[in-house]
């Protein structure tokens, strides 16, 4: 059996995100899949971009990646554009906006918010014919999908539709680096056969990871970077800012 660790929304956390490749490695996975958000909030965009790039098989964009590269007049923006340099925010320009590949038999689509529009969020009580929008048909393969992982809402979950939908699975990795439901980082683990036709045995896995968040503050701290007080409250509540970006 194969096992893939999909990770999502680091947001320049890179103790979290040191700390769940770690944890990944040391269960023997070897396979990385990223679902984007990489930069935003924290204090280490540029780091996080490098480790993700070096450490992924895969990465797609997530809806702060590509506004890295279009938000040059916003403040905020401009400091994690500074940290980032050109030559990264190029490279999270041309970042994909979904994966789709075969395991176990079933079509597994791999996006950040959605495979057809990054900022289309959907939740867990989003109404279930929006949330069947992700399984929708893409111009790659031409056919719905099996398996629709995500991340963007930063809530880790696992569900199995019933009904017509019967069969289908969508999951949502959560959060390496901005967890908003517990302070822990969280990822998810796909098992089962890499590249197959034939249904065989298939798994999603939830991880929850803790890691050091004091030393994720200090860090903050120690950098100018905007909205600090939001974002450490987020760290170590697992509780959404209200305070709106401009």
């Amino acid at each position: 059996m194969d096992r893939i660790a999909i990770i999502s929304d680091i947001h320049g956390n890179l103790t979290a995100l040191e700390t769940v490749l770690a944890d990944i490695a040391s269960r023997g996975i070897t396979r990385i899949l990223c679902l984007g958000d990489l930069i935003g909030k924290g204090p280490q965009p540029a780091e996080c971009v490098d480790l993700v790039l070096e450490r992924c098989e895969s990465v797609v964009k997530g809806n702060w990646d590509y506004l890295a590269t279009k938000w040059r007049d916003r403040t905020f923006m401009q400091w994690h554009r500074a940290q980032l340099g050109q030559q990264r925010i190029d490279t999270l320009y041309e970042l994909p906006i979904y994966l789709e590949f075969r395991m176990s038999g079933r079509l597994v689509r791999l996006c950040h918010a959605s495979p057809h529009d990054l900022f289309h969020r959907v939740f867990m009580h989003t109404e279930e014919h929006e949330r069947m929008r992700l399984f929708a048909p893409t111009e790659t393969l031409n056919e719905e999908a099996d398996v629709l992982g995500y991340g963007d809402i930063h809530g880790a979950y696992v569900e199995h539709f019933v009904g017509p939908q019967r069969g289908k699975m969508i999951f949502n990795a959560g959060s390496v680096g901005n967890p908003l439901e517990i302070p822990q980082a969280s990822y998810a683990i796909l098992e089962g056969e890499y590249g197959s036709a034939e249904q065989k045995a298939f798994s999603i896995t939830l991880a929850r990871v803790p890691y050091d968040i004091e030393q994720a503050v200090h860090l903050a701290e120690a950098s100018d970077m905007p909205h600090l007080e939001e974002y450490i409250d987020e760290l170590r509540t697992g509780i959404y800012r209200t305070r709106d970006f401009h």
